[in-house]
């Protein structure tokens, strides 16, 4: 959990908003989007045993402000571009990066 928070708040610029542990037993962190409505829960429970999410079957998305700079810090916290950066035939930018735990996230900068 801790190396997955240091991802998305070191590397993406999300903000821990609220961190509880659920009747269960899950470990809970709610991440605030930066410039956005949008909140993300991050969830711990090891005694369910290890998730598979099929390859391509989902990723969380970021729309970025420049995404050169944001592949510069990738490369500086040895965060790696899987795939990328590709333009497509809007213009927009996009790359993908694998989170600490193989989580697929795309970075896209839209077009001018």
């Amino acid at each position: 959990m801790e190396e997955t928070l240091r991802f998305y708040v070191d590397i993406l610029g999300l903000t821990v908003e609220n961190r509880k542990r659920s009747p269960r037993g899950s470990e809970l962190v709610f991440l605030s989007v930066p410039n956005s409505d949008e909140v993300i829960e991050i969830c711990s429970f090891p005694a369910g045993g290890k998730v598979e999410v099929p390859e391509d079957l989902v990723h969380l998305a970021f729309e970025v402000d420049d995404l050169d700079q944001m592949i510069l810090r990738f490369r500086e916290n040895r965060v790696p571009v899987t795939e990328g950066p590709t333009t497509t035939s809007s213009g927009s930018r996009l790359c993908f990066i694998e989170a600490p735990d193989k989580y697929e996230v795309e970075l896209i900068e839209r077009g001018k």
